[in-house]
């Protein structure tokens, strides 16, 4: 949450000339509403249910950046699945410029409580095994710029799939 994945993907997708897409997009056209609503109505379980769902069938993309929530990784299967689909990213920061990044986000229903700062600590704690567990590669970019990002980013996929420099 407010590492980059969507800014930096799309970047990253344009420069390697692939293809962009989000689960949680998905999830919203799939439910036909906001994921706030999905929480508030249904709760996390239902939502977390639909986002599996949504990687579950990613497998027919080729060529494709593919940005996850960040507690996609909450689920065995959701990590078995992403790590079958191809080189998994983690982009971190840290605790302090990620609240900086999402605090004046309202539609961010597991950040709606009486003290965010401390939730968003928590949930990054919780989390931060599994995200190391999955990922191929991480890239923390507390204090890269976005464009450094992409350029590190694009450098290590194409180094993951081998791909060379023509002369």
């Amino acid at each position: 949450m407010g590492s980059g994945k969507s800014s930096v993907g799309k970047l990253t997708a344009r420069a390697l000339g692939f293809q962009f897409f989000d689960t949680d997009q998905a999830i919203v056209e799939r439910a036909g509403r906001p994921i706030s609503s999905i929480f508030e109505t249904d709760g996390e379980a239902a939502f977390r249910a639909l986002e599996t769902e949504v990687i579950a069938s990613l497998g027919h993309l080729h060529r494709c950046v593919i940005s996850t929530g960040g507690g996609a990784v909450l689920s065995e299967r959701n990590r078995e699945l992403l790590r079958a689909l191809g080189f998994v990213v983690c982009l971190t920061a840290s605790d302090e410029v990620l609240f900086e990044r999402v605090a004046r986000n309202t539609k961010r229903p597991l950040l709606q409580t009486e003290n965010p700062r401390a939730t968003l600590s928590k949930l990054i704690g919780e989390r931060n095994a599994l995200y190391s567990e999955t990922a191929h590669w991480t890239l923390d970019t507390t204090t890269v710029p976005q464009s450094g990002a992409v350029e590190a980013l694009t450098a290590a996929a194409k180094e993951a799939f081998a791909w060379k420099r023509t002369p």
